[in-house]
């Protein structure tokens, strides 16, 4: 998708990797709301990666996707959200899951959203609650964190 004709604003020093033929990659999007908590979903027990994990809003990048076309297409599908602005560049992680579907790369962004941040439309077949999350109920991750690392 051209810049130009992205629905979405990105800041001009924001990475964008390339995904390589055969390469599984991933993105994931921190959204912060007016007080500066982040938002997490529950996914949902019966998931085969991180049961019962908080999560950020993200998901797997389809053929023929950017990695951004795939960032706001995920916010859309799991919040009901829009991606409005790509402010900034996280990182990249690199992780094996245990479905057996290999190693993957994970691209993650700060972005901006409009919509009601007070009420997202949920997959509720994939997640079963959400919460926002600041330093002070960062303890709650935990379990997201504990999965992650294994």
């Amino acid at each position: 998708m051209p810049a130009h004709n992205r629905p979405f604003s990105v800041e001009h020093d924001v990475e964008q990797p390339v995904p390589a033929p055969g390469e599984l990659w991933a993105v994931g999007a921190v959204i912060l709301n007016r007080d500066g908590e982040a938002f997490a979903q529950k996914r949902s027990p019966h998931r085969r990666l991180f049961p019962d994990a908080r999560d950020v809003v993200g998901g797997h990048v389809e053929p023929g996707e950017t990695i951004l076309e795939a960032l706001a297409r995920e916010v859309e599908e799991e919040t009901g959200w829009r991606l409005r602005h790509v402010r900034r560049y996280l990182g990249t992680t690199t992780w094996n899951g245990d479905d057996g579907a290999g190693l993957r790369h994970e691209a993650d962004y700060l972005v901006e959203v409009e919509g009601d941040l007070d009420h997202p439309a949920l997959e509720w077949s994939k997640h079963s609650t959400y919460d926002w999350f600041g330093p002070e109920s960062l303890d709650r991750l935990k379990e997201t964190v504990s999965l992650a690392s294994s």
